[in-house]
């Protein structure tokens, strides 16, 4: 493989041949070879899509002649339908603010660019990498407006998977509306709860995660494109942050995009991706939690709960036959501490700002994409390969609510907390139902323990009393 020569302010570097990167995104491979990772897909193409945009729009105002717009526009679609991405190459963990991605993109572009237009790559001429592909841009403004529209690209995917593993739960719900089983507070004994009660509620939670990222992400719409260097506007056309704006819908098809009111603020802060960010961590909270229910529920099945039966999706041991592990809910689980993490990295990348810009934003972009990426697959995951295919073991859910020393609550309106906490000791202390108790001690008057003791009734509101009580339960 040969190389060519280029030079920059620093110098000069040989490029490879048949890169259609230049010197300053080779600078950037020897300076950032830190975690061999390559930029995230919608990192890439949200640059792209700006650089196109803004080819578009200098077009339009006549400061870029259609020769060279039409051929970075003409670049940037090749990018766009799939091409090229090997050229894309700098490390997430790089110079501040981004730099370096942004110059890859514009150094890609124009090589490209030059190439349509029967230059050879590396000559920079007729396109330039800086004066006509970054026209009137900074990776000041660039950068932040990238992570906005990856975001918003990506967030989609992500709500659509939400809906189907609420939905999901629902349809599990309502198909073990009529299985009680007993309740655990603090894991130990509670007062009976139906399975469907627990599904539902598990589906409320995704309900309200899933309004909490749309509502965080809302202000990810507003652009702050157009405030260059410091968020001034310097070296920018008035007309430019609007064209821009409405260019970018039309070619990311993100209708919501908003022109920002103070492109000042919109650079030096990234609150509004760091609350996006913390939207996503609640999420991965939740999630994890009920991932973590699930386990405890399937457990067994000889020795735990045995309440539910996940799917087998694969052989839970190398050494012991037929053991079958959650792992659909275990990799929930991995996945949700992970997202915790890259919430925590992007926290305290968002505070590290100082004055007009933020330089910690590469590390922001990536692990805010990252935990969209691994939320949305791993949510996908547990809805088709787990929830869908969740059965009820009846028979257990009916033999650990009788044998639940909690029962004894149902008989405070009778008998009074006292005594009621002494039968539920004695129960476990003797081995004993409740039930047995009570019919064993005449606790109640005769007819009344059914009553009483009605497990599907002490799943809803209302206070448990017999034919001979004077309060009936609703």
């Amino acid at each position: 493989m040969g190389t060519r020569i280029e030079q920059d302010p620093l110098g000069e570097l040989e490029v490879p041949d048949d890169a259609l990167y230049g010197i300053q995104t080779v600078r950037a491979l020897h300076n950032f070879a830190i975690s061999g990772l390559a930029p995230l897909e919608p990192f890439v193409v949200a640059q792209v899509w700006i650089k196109k945009a803004a080819a578009i729009t200098h077009r339009r105002t006549g400061r870029l002649d259609a020769r060279r717009a039409d051929a970075i526009i003409a670049a940037a679609d090749e990018v766009l339908a799939g091409r090229h991405r090997e050229h894309f190459v700098v490390d997430p963990y790089q110079a501040g603010a981004g730099t370096s991605h942004n110059m890859n993109v514009n150094e890609v572009l124009a090589n490209r660019a030059n190439e349509l237009l029967g230059s050879a790559r590396g000559t920079y001429t007729p396109v330039h990498p800086n004066d006509h592909v970054n026209m009137a841009q900074s990776t000041n403004d660039t950068i932040p407006t990238n992570i906005r529209l990856a975001v918003l690209r990506e967030l989609p995917r992500l709500l659509e998977q939400l809906a189907s593993l609420e939905a999901a739960l629902g349809e599990r719900a309502a198909a073990f509306d009529h299985i009680v089983k007993a309740g655990r507070t603090h894991l130990q004994d509670a007062m009976p709860i139906r399975l469907g009660q627990e599904f539902t509620a598990y589906a409320g939670t995704i309900a309200r995660c899933r309004r909490r990222v749309i509502e965080a992400a809302d202000y990810l719409n507003d652009l702050g494109i157009g405030g260059s260097a410091v968020g001034t506007g310097v070296t920018v056309e008035p007309a430019y942050p609007p064209l821009m704006v409405e260019i970018l819908q039309q070619i990311s098809g993100i209708a919501s995009l908003r022109v920002g009111g103070d492109r000042m603020q919109l650079m030096q802060s990234m609150g509004d991706v760091a609350a996006f960010s913390a939207a996503l961590r609640g999420l991965a909270v939740d999630l994890s939690k009920i991932a973590s229910d699930l386990r405890l529920m399937a457990s067994g099945p000889r020795t735990g709960l045995d309440e539910i039966m996940l799917p087998a999706v694969q052989p839970g041991s190398s050494m012991m036959p037929g053991k079958i592990n959650p792992s659909i809910p275990e990799m929930v689980n991995q996945v949700c501490y992970q997202v915790v993490g890259c919430d925590v990295t992007v926290a305290m990348a968002a505070e590290h700002g100082q004055l007009e810009l933020n330089v910690m934003m590469p590390v922001i972009a990536h692990n805010v994409l990252w935990s969209l990426r691994i939320l949305t697959n791993a949510v996908a995951s547990l809805t088709e390969r787990c929830v869908r295919g969740i059965e009820a073991n009846e028979a257990m859910c009916a033999y650990w609510v009788e044998r639940s020393a909690a029962l004894a609550t149902a008989l405070m309106p009778q008998i009074g907390y006292a005594a009621a906490a002494e039968l539920s000791k004695r129960s476990v202390r003797e081995g004993v139902l409740i039930r047995e108790l009570v019919t064993r001690e005449h606790l109640l008057p005769e007819g009344d323990v059914e009553a009483v003791l009605d497990l599907r009734r002490l799943t809803e509101i209302g206070v448990p009393a017999g034919k001979h009580g004077s309060v009936a339960g609703g």
